[in-house]
């Protein structure tokens, strides 16, 4: 397994991490039990975003420009 695959697992576990913990805090039962969900959903949200501008950087995740009016129109489309 090469430094890639091993970057790409490591995004895909977190990721999965990132969607269990939105659905415990969801679900929390009580403020600790949210608080706690909360806190780990927020490290975990950190370290994915770690992982994938690791992976940007080296090439592995590349990200496609998007033009700024495109982004406005979506941007209106769900503003309130």
């Amino acid at each position: 397994m090469d430094d890639r695959q091993l970057m790409e697992n490591m995004l895909m576990l977190e990721k999965g991490a990132c969607d269990l913990l939105m659905h415990g805090t969801i679900e929390s039962s009580s403020p600790d039990v949210h608080h706690a969900f909360t806190c780990s959903l927020n490290s975990s949200l950190q370290m994915q975003e770690q992982i994938y501008e690791k992976m940007q950087q080296k090439g592995w995740y590349p990200v496609q420009q998007v033009e700024r009016q495109k982004v406005d129109r979506v941007r209106q489309k769900f503003s309130c």
